[in-house]
């Protein structure tokens, strides 16, 4: 898996095309590690910009890492193969190289990614996630996918679906940045080879949802003072930070010159003086927290909830 993806969250909100032209750009950059989902509702731009690339002989389909994610609403093991076709439809593609349990919470089937009932309640369904990594566990027997592995899980469920697992997770994708360093999760799947993708690197500044008393990362003086250093930019210089963690990393942008920006990150290194400050930096403020899903069993992030409340 490439150490630097792009991510594919948010574009689906810009105009039609939009997501297909930045993922062009990405690859022609030098990007091969593409993260999508399916309920990221923009697959099939991902796959058009694929289709574009190994068509004008800039990559061919062995050259691009491509990620995608089982959502919700296909969790229950019955759904799990359908979800994956649905994706790889949308996608254009014979088979991705990594698929992914988004969450481990289960939501009822049906087409509305956030299914509710009349009342507005999200309609919880309680399908083992374990149930669906077996099947999952077929999907690679039949090469539709060359590896898998989860997101979003907590420590307790990393290690039921590893003893429980004929295949083992080959990744664990999750949020980490500077402000959420996530270090305790990282260790152990570091400890278990588990690779780790850090998602929403920039901890998501544009988020509509931010409180007004929550810190701006890429504002932060300490990145500030390092950037300023390197003659490079905040972005460049927390990129570069997750990757001497030994993480992979999928910032998203659809800007043609921030997804230049966001690759150039392998012509400097950080001193340990400078990691451990960045380290220093960590409050566990997590972003995506996905709290309207609170109420499920495995809900992940329970611990953290009770602590705040």
């Amino acid at each position: 898996m490439p150490s630097l993806g792009l991510g594919t969250w948010t574009m689906w909100k810009g105009e039609e095309g939009h997501v297909q032209k930045a993922v062009e750009t990405a690859i022609d950059v030098g990007y091969r590690h593409l993260d999508c989902a399916y309920c990221y509702q923009n697959e099939n731009e991902v796959g058009a910009a694929i289709a574009t690339k190994i068509k004008d002989g800039t990559v061919k389909r062995q050259d691009i890492f491509v990620t995608t994610k089982l959502w919700c609403t296909f969790l229950a093991a019955k759904n799990v193969k359908n979800g994956l076709q649905t994706s790889l439809q949308n996608l254009g593609l014979e088979y991705v190289d990594l698929y992914l349990i988004h969450w481990p919470m289960s939501y009822q089937a049906g087409s509305e990614l956030f299914p509710k009932s009349e009342e507005g309640e999200l309609l919880l369904t309680n399908d083992s996630f374990i149930d669906s990594w077996r099947v999952m566990e077929e999907c690679v027997d039949a090469g539709l996918v060359k590896s898998i592995g989860v997101s979003n899980f907590n420590v307790d469920q990393i290690k039921r679906v590893c003893d429980a697992c004929r295949i083992k997770p080959a990744s664990l994708q999750v949020e980490v940045n500077p402000l959420m360093t996530n270090k305790p999760l990282i260790d152990f799947c570091h400890s278990q080879n588990i690779a780790v993708t850090a998602y929403a690197p920039f901890g998501s500044p544009s988020r509509f949802w931010k409180k007004d008393d929550e810190p701006c990362l890429l504002e932060q003086q300490t990145l500030k003072a390092v950037a300023q250093n390197k003659k490079k930019s905040t972005a460049q210089v927390v990129l570069r930070y997750l990757l001497q963690r030994k993480l992979a990393v999928v910032p998203k942008s659809t800007t043609p010159t921030r997804i230049q920006e966001n690759f150039q990150v392998f012509d400097f290194a950080l001193s340990p003086d400078e990691m451990e400050s960045i380290d220093k930096m960590n409050i566990n403020l997590r972003v995506y927290k996905e709290d309207v899903a609170c109420d499920h069993p495995e809900y992940p992030f329970k611990d953290e909830l009770q602590q705040s409340q």
